[in-house]
């Protein structure tokens, strides 16, 4: 394991920064410390996360607990939680080798381990299923209820399970059957298991593809082997398969089609009918096996079936965790229902099936019910309304970024009702049915164009019948073309953006990107809480999932959450519209107090230029201290949070509207100016997104962070002009951001060729930057600061400059950059007067040419004998001098790490022929600056 911690002290030192550190900088210099390295560690004390070498930054999480049953910590306490928690040396033994997975075949780096509810739930299940295994005398084969959070990595749990299973000795090598009730679920579940086959240490896993298929495979196996399976493939003519006891079935989505045991009896015109559901055929096929079941809803029959539940996962401690997003809730039934009337008749049809799937006489009410309701919001005027709502609030989603991809899901309660709902909307956007190659504003690499097809922005998701109309079965395709629309919609570049659907994708779909669903279809209980699941996954830049809900179902709604969703406590991992509007009017109002003496209307009402000169003018007041600055940048990613989640709600005003555009266009030439980037450039409306990308910051920032200095002949020519023209800003705050920008550019390329000089003149920059972050707020004062830091960074450069001069007899900066280091070296360790110049320079040129003799080979620092050799050379050299003058190895080493930074950057620079940045020495900087 390796671990980086950061000050716990320090704001701006992140664990993002330990992250980059580890897996960017380390990785490359010095890639053997992970050759056997287990996981990664990152912290500051409060925050502490780990994860693999390839895990990305977003998919590092806390281990916060020590045992299952514990309280979940957070905080300063959750560092001494991981340590007992996850390097307890018999967990940590344990960890290392039954829960981090490599997939057989990758096209990418990957490497998964466990997170701390996988683990316990594992662990919990395995531990069950031996207690209960019919190889035991009075053993019952009930394995147990595994109840996890819709989102949390159910998949990964059931494949460290079939590992911990398959390697069981008390076991004796037992067959396990994972079996889902949807095919998409056996595909997915498939995916995972069929690239699994060394880590579960079986060489059978195969997806079972029929009845006889099942039986073949099955009938006279005597111990292991994986099969995967829907639990539809198990009926009555299947008959025996297996007395063993040392099978396993592990059920996903356990609950209705695979708790079937009861006997079934219907009244028909050839008299009286008696059928079983399918878990019955399963149990009588395979008497003996041990049956566990995953549910993120478990019922009543869920825990008669596969047994108690042994380990809970709640929706609550999922997003605690990250693992994923709270969940939005907005009512706007009454945009839709003009009649209340209309919304008794829906509270009343969920009264009646508020337990739908509990007893055989429940769901024969609920269908008929479900054909009344289905009448009843088929109306065309309900259909009207809907669309023109739905039309408008997607648009406003998207025009003010607040949607991160712009996808999203209709949920219907019938085919009929999805297909009109679709009609009236491509009757009001017809442009919606135009087959793009991707969506608006997006570009394809060559990568992405092999995966992504052109395609229509919204589509219909049911599955065609024989007796639909011949318009919808035009529309809906094959088979294979729906396989191919769900591929579609995951690609977040699709220009397939609205999917309508009734039973498809509502459960076991996941699309990370998928944000927004609106919901037209009478759901309850388990079922609900698995459609609105769907919008809950990890995206980057997703803040929380919205469902917007047409039928005024809030109450249900909560009910369901409250019995699923938060595992006892009174937390609930949804929030109301109201909140967020309450939220984002007091972020609103704290920011306009930050304003209150400034006069921001040219922003609304006057020119553009008058208006990028107003953004520039409350950029610079912004940054007058270090204090105001992150407290705005605080509040302002908070308003615009909030206002993603209600921006469409009628308590927004349009001045509120334009000041969320005001502010955020500053946090973003704010952004631009410290880091040349801009995280909020899908969150701003397309007028102030154009405004900002215009501006000075934007202008200069890119020009100066793509600019290549490769000799100092393009420090003294291309950065100096840069500076000359930066000294001239009116805007101090402003002026000191972008020559902190240049210095770094310029020091990197120092660093190029000179390693001791790049680190001096980093230590100094920092040094001045440090007191301009320090600086008070009494603002006279910090005026003064600010100015005398301008003043500073510019000296800087000339010092930086005028050191790229090149001495009398050297003959150029390769030769200079070890004249620096011998000479560093000569005065840290007391020995620089017994040398003279003429020497100084001399040895200087002798290394060079060793250096370039012994690394004129491809890859040369890739080869240990190589590089052997140029360290025997180099101390030989060296001696040759009577360099040190006492053997030091702190002499050597610092002496060869300059001699390989130099090489391999100089390499570097001769195999990627970078291209410099060309600027006409006349050339002026953008109108912004100059005007201003």
């Amino acid at each position: 394991m390796v671990f980086e911690f950061k000050s716990a002290i320090k704001q701006n030192t992140t664990i993002e920064d330990a992250y980059k550190q580890l897996t960017i900088r380390y990785r490359r210099d010095i890639p053997a410390l992970f050759k056997y390295t287990a996981f990664i560690v990152i912290s500051d004390g409060v925050n502490n996360k780990f994860g693999t070498l390839y895990t990305p930054y977003e998919f590092f999480y806390a281990w916060r607990k020590v045992n299952a049953k514990d309280k979940a910590d957070s905080g300063i306490p959750s560092l001494k939680t991981m340590v007992a928690g996850l390097f307890r040396k018999d967990r940590l033994i344990d960890v290392v080798h039954n829960f981090i997975y490599f997939p057989d075949t990758s096209k990418d780096e990957r490497k998964f381990i466990c997170r701390y509810p996988q683990y316990f739930a594992a662990r919990a299940l395995y531990q069950n299923i031996l207690n209960h295994s019919k190889l035991n005398p009075g053993g019952d084969g009930k394995g147990g209820t595994y109840f996890g959070a819709t989102g949390c990595g159910k998949s990964l749990t059931m494949l460290f399970l079939s590992r911990l299973l398959m390697k069981s000795k008390a076991l004796c090598s037992p067959t396990i059957i994972l079996i889902t009730d949807r095919t998409d679920l056996d595909d997915q579940l498939s995916r995972l298991l069929l690239n699994a086959k060394q880590f579960v240490g079986d060489s059978v896993i195969e997806q079972v593809e029929s009845r006889e298929d099942l039986k073949a495979k099955l009938q006279g196996r005597t111990s292991g082997g994986v099969f995967l399976t829907t639990i539809q493939k198990f009926s009555k003519d299947i008959n025996l398969l297996s007395n063993r006891a040392n099978i396993i079935c592990i059920s996903d989505e356990a609950h209705r089609s695979q708790t079937g045991l009861e006997e079934k009896v219907a009244i028909t015109d050839k008299g009286v009918r008696r059928s079983y559901g399918f878990a019955k055929y399963l149990r009588d096929s395979l008497p003996n096996a041990t049956y566990v079941g995953f549910t993120g809803t478990p019922i009543d029959p869920t825990l008669e079936v596969f047994g108690p539940i042994v380990d809970e996962y709640s929706m609550i401690e999922a997003v605690n965790d990250g693992i994923t997003k709270t969940i939005m809730y907005e009512g706007r039934a009454s945009h839709v229902f003009a009649d209340s009337e209309l919304i008794k008749q829906i509270e009343a049809y969920y009264d009646k099936c508020a337990e739908e799937g509990s007893t055989d006489y429940q769901i024969e009410e609920s269908k008929r019910a479900m054909t009344q309701m289905s009448v009843l919001l088929n109306s065309p005027d309900l259909i009207h309304r809907l669309a023109v709502d739905f039309i408008q609030h997607y648009e406003r989603r998207v025009e003010e970024g607040s949607t991160v991809k712009g996808k999203a899901m209709i949920v219907c309660a019938t085919r009929e009702i999805g297909f009109a709902i679709y009609k009236e909307i491509v009757a009001l956007r017809p442009e919606w049915t135009e087959v793009k190659v991707c969506g608006d504003g997006e570009e394809l690499s060559k990568e992405e164009a092999e995966k992504i097809k052109p395609m229509q922005k919204i589509k219909l998701a049911f599955i065609r019948q024989k007796d639909d109309p011949e318009e919808l079965y035009n529309l809906l395709g094959t088979d294979e073309d729906r396989k191919k629309l769900d591929l579609q919609f995951k690609e977040e570049k699709s220009n397939f953006k609205i999917a309508i659907v009734v039973d498809m994708w509502i459960t076991g779909f996941d699309v990370p990107c998928l944000d927004t669903m609106y919901c037209y279809k009478p759901l309850q209980m388990h079922t609900l809480i698995q459609t609105i699941s769907r919008v809950n996954r990890n995206y980057p830049g997703k803040d929380k999932g919205l469902i917007v809900d047409y039928l005024g179902i809030k109450k249900k709604f909560n009910q369901a959450m409250k019995r699923y969703a938060n595992g006892g406590q009174n937390e609930t991992p949804v929030e109301t519209i109201d909140n967020a509007v309450k939220l984002f009017k007091d972020e609103l109002d704290v920011l306009r107090r930050m304003f209150h003496d400034i006069d921001y209307t040219k922003f609304f009402t006057g020119t553009p230029i008058e208006q990028l000169d107003t953004l520039q003018q409350a950029a610079e007041r912004i940054q007058q201290t270090d204090e105001l600055e992150k407290r705005f940048m605080k509040h302002t990613t908070i308003m615009k949070s909030a206002y993603n989640m209600c921006n469409n709600d009628e308590r927004i005003e349009k001045a509120e509207v334009d000041d969320v555009h005001f502010f955020t266009g500053v946090r973003s030439v704010i952004y631009k100016t410290n880091t040349g980037d801009s995280p909020d450039a899908s969150q701003m409306n397309h007028h102030v997104l154009k405004l900002v990308n215009e501006a000075l910051i934007s202008e200069e920032v890119v020009a100066i962070n793509t600019m290549q200095l490769n000799d100092t002949k393009q420090i003294d020519l291309l950065a100096s002009q840069y500076m000359e023209k930066l000294k001239k800003l009116p805007y101090k705050n402003t002026k000191v951001k972008l020559m902190e920008q240049l210095l770094k550019r310029v020091i990197d390329s120092v660093r190029k060729v000179n390693k001791v000089k790049a680190v001096s003149f980093t230590e100094r920059l920092n040094s001045i930057i440090n007191k301009y972050n320090d600086r008070s707020d009494d603002i006279v004062l910090a005026d003064e600061i600010v100015t005398e830091v301008a003043k500073q960074l510019a000296d800087l450069f000339e010092e930086i400059k005028k050191d790229n001069v090149l001495p009398d007899g050297i003959p150029n900066i390769e030769v200079k950059a070890f004249y620096d280091i011998l000479k560093s070296v000569a005065e840290q360790y007391g020995f620089l007067d017994e040398y003279t110049e003429e020497q100084y320079i001399a040895l200087a040129k002798d290394v060079k040419e060793v250096v370039d003799d012994k690394t004129q080979y491809i890859d040369w620092d890739k080869k240990a004998d190589i590089k052997a050799q140029l360290k025997v050379q180099i101390i030989l050299t060296l001696a040759k001098h009577k360099y040190p003058p006492a053997t030091r190895d702190d002499v050597f080493k610092a002496i060869f790490e300059q001699a390989e930074n130099f090489k391999r950057n100089s390499d570097f620079a001769i195999h990627t022929k970078v291209t410099p940045l060309q600027l006409n020495p006349d050339e002026t900087l953008p109108w912004a600056a100059e005007n201003s």
